[in-house]
């Protein structure tokens, strides 16, 4: 995800996931890969914006709260959740904004 993502004039909603990885892939690059082609399937979804080095920081937009609730409870991106618990962080945190404005080039 090398994009700024196209979102569409505000009022929309943003996801921010930062999180510590611990060592090792263990799968998490598959299923990283999987989670974001199954994202732009959702009703809601508007694109995402990700960047990891040490601090990995990932950004979703979508259309609305319920949107983000229906992708929280996904099954698949359940399965991925537990897993991320289980083995790929050591520690992370999810916040959800209104983008009430935004600008940019």
């Amino acid at each position: 995800m090398s994009t700024i993502a196209a979102t569409p004039q505000p009022p929309y909603y943003a996801v921010i996931f930062t999180s510590l990885r611990t060592d090792g892939d263990n799968g998490y690059g598959d299923m990283a890969a999987k989670m974001v082609e199954l994202a732009t399937q959702q009703p809601g979804y508007l694109g995402v914006e990700s960047a990891r080095e040490e601090l990995g920081i990932t950004v979703s937009y979508w259309s609305d709260l319920e949107s983000i609730k229906n992708w929280k409870s996904n099954i698949e991106h359940q399965q991925a959740q537990k897993f991320g618990h289980e083995k790929w962080y050591s520690k992370f945190k999810v916040r959800i904004s209104k983008v009430e404005r935004d600008y940019g080039i």
